[in-house]
């Protein structure tokens, strides 16, 4: 009798098992798809999709993209991008101070790594079980990935307004040339914007705007750029 009631038991030992191999495994494998292949669509994509927002995507390639757009987004929205391995700790530190003196939202320490892992299989959101999850997919995403692969992937499926992802499309829509093209200015102006793409445009920016841009402008002489890859 005894060992008839462990059989159940021990099926659905097996059957838990199975499923979490498979949740602590999926990321892995579907980052090495991503190494490959561009993301055909992401879970912001059909989330503003069925919040009534379009779909304005179009792949690039790295060499595509200007080097001003590159050296704006590391230099705005992650300084150390080829220094560390998908985390800002000092910035973590600060985040959690801040988060401990009142603010109740898990508030910045997100590197371009993080913010890719985020933006390739989560849902948007600041709780610890998101970032929680973004940061064991963000070990991944490092542990597979090239940083010129990162950066490339990042710069393509961003959000850069109301149902516009990617470098190509954002270049397209505000200024009317393609993301190879982007001047200096006009690179910073898009770099300042990511923080809130559906409130903030860099065709008109009021003078916040201008002035982080200009900011951003100056960051960029410490970026380096290696030959063909992110980071010399």
């Amino acid at each position: 009798m005894g060992l008839k009631d462990e059989r159940p038991a021990a099926r659905v030992a097996i059957i838990i098992a199975r499923i979490l191999i498979v949740l602590f495994l999926a990321p892995a494998l579907l980052i090495m798809v991503y190494a490959v292949v561009p993301p055909p669509v992401t879970p912001l994509m059909l989330i503003r999709a069925v919040e009534g927002y379009g779909l304005s995507k179009d792949w690039v390639p790295l060499s595509e993209i200007s080097p001003h757009l590159q050296r704006a987004v590391i230099a705005s929205e992650d300084a150390k991008f080829c220094q560390h391995s998908g985390f800002d700790w000092v910035a973590v530190d600060n985040a959690f101070e801040r988060y401990q003196k009142g603010h109740r939202r898990v508030l910045g320490a997100s590197t371009i790594s993080m913010q890719t892992s985020k933006n390739l299989m989560l849902w948007p959101g600041r709780t610890f079980v998101r970032k929680g999850v973004e940061a064991f997919v963000t070990v991944w995403l490092e542990g597979i990935l090239s940083k010129h692969r990162i950066l490339e992937l990042y710069l393509n499926v961003i959000e850069w307004g109301p149902g516009i992802y990617g470098a190509e499309a954002a270049a397209q829509h505000y200024f009317r040339v393609p993301a190879s093209e982007l001047t200096r200015d006009q690179a910073a102006r898009l770099a300042v914007v990511l923080p809130s793409p559906l409130s903030w445009r860099p065709d008109a920016p009021g003078t916040y705007i201008k002035g982080r841009a200009n900011v951003i402008a100056a960051r960029m002489n410490d970026v380096t750029l290696g030959e063909g890859t992110p980071c010399p």
